[in-house]
């Protein structure tokens, strides 16, 4: 009989890598703390002391996701750096949509065997978006779970908060007919439609990830592998000269599936799909895979990652400013009296 004495080691779980990721860790975090974080990497909680300056009546708006199957991509590539960046400007654009300031982020990381080098480059990742939206990464929960992922493997999800005016909450209520539509630029997948997105890429056409693509002008692995864009820098400067009545953030269920949430009952919006620009990584997803046009808009973003809708009296200064900004504007479609939808028009 083996009288080895069982400890946690034994039983796959790496203390003491765990100890050396959290070290570096600790530095990559506190590089995104500012006069409101009261509290170290490290304690039970994260402590946030919010600034009420200018504010009469602030609400908290919160919202926390993941990044989905777009995990395998790190995975298939060794390459960790840009899902912690998807995962927090996806969450910021969640709360943007109600015209909410990003104060502090969490992220909770499980993996199966925790590989300290993984485990910083996701960190930096996150650390790098925080610090590029003003966000501070105040906690967090890494999970070693061998029983639970396969090798290689690990899940991260996140949780942002931030404040807004409750004079100020933006949530569609003040859509009116006649309204316009603009919609902002995505730069490819964003973080949704993978599953389908790595079938037809990977299995039906076949490609390895480093493989170039002729109509892209970079390896598929890269083009997926884009980091979803970050629209806080273009749409906070708006909310206090303009009145928006509405916003959504493109993401799974496509236009259809996010522009209706914030669409009141009496109302729908006609979208003209030849307003934009269509990025080629669609183009291709389609062709290669022989997808329906309809399955397209369910899935993708196809090329519009967020949406506005403001009065027609302000759409060109509006339009004017974000084109200012950088930010790919395309005045996309209007609203009108009708039951409840969204119409994609050829």
């Amino acid at each position: 009989m083996d009288n080895k004495k069982l400890d946690y080691a034994s039983a796959g779980v790496d203390i003491a890598a765990a100890d050396k990721a959290l070290e570096k860790i600790k530095l990559l975090a506190k590089s995104t703390f500012n006069e409101s974080v009261l509290s170290e990497i490290g304690s039970f909680g994260g402590f946030f002391k919010p600034n009420f300056t200018g504010y009469k009546n602030p609400v908290f708006i919160s919202s926390t996701d993941g990044v989905g199957t777009k995990l395998k991509l790190a995975f298939m590539s060794d390459r960790h750096d840009t899902i912690g960046q998807d995962l927090v400007n996806h969450c910021i654009n969640d709360i943007l949509v109600h015209g909410a300031k990003p104060l502090f982020f969490l992220d909770y990381i499980g993996v199966g065997k925790l590989k300290p080098e993984t485990m910083v480059s996701i960190v930096d990742g996150l650390a790098s978006a925080c610090k590029n939206a003003g966000v501070a990464l105040i906690g967090g929960e890494m999970a070693e779970l061998p029983d639970f992922y396969n090798p290689g493997e690990y899940d991260v999800a996140g949780c942002i908060v931030g404040m807004v005016d409750q004079d100020n909450v933006i949530n569609g209520s003040t859509i009116k007919e006649g309204d316009n539509i603009i919609g902002l630029g995505s730069n490819g997948l964003h973080t949704n439609g993978y599953t389908l997105a790595r079938k037809i890429a990977f299995e039906i056409d076949g490609r390895k990830f480093d493989d170039m693509i002729d109509s892209l002008d970079k390896t598929i692995g890269d083009v997926l592998l884009t980091t979803h864009k970050l629209y806080l820098h273009d749409i906070m400067p708006l909310l206090g000269q303009f009145q928006i009545n509405g916003m959504a953030h493109i993401t799974g269920g496509g236009i259809k599936g996010n522009l209706i949430r914030v669409i009141p009952d009496n109302l729908r919006a006609v979208i003209n799909k030849g307003s934009w620009t269509i990025p080629p990584i669609f183009e291709y997803l389609q062709t290669a895979g022989s997808v329906e046009e309809n399955a397209m808009y369910e899935a993708f973003n196809m090329g519009i990652g967020y949406m506005l809708v403001l009065p027609k009296n302000l759409t060109e200064n509006v339009y004017n400013e974000l084109k200012y900004s950088g930010a790919d504007p395309y005045l996309i479609g209007k609203i009108e009296r009708g039951n409840k939808e969204i119409i994609l028009k050829d």
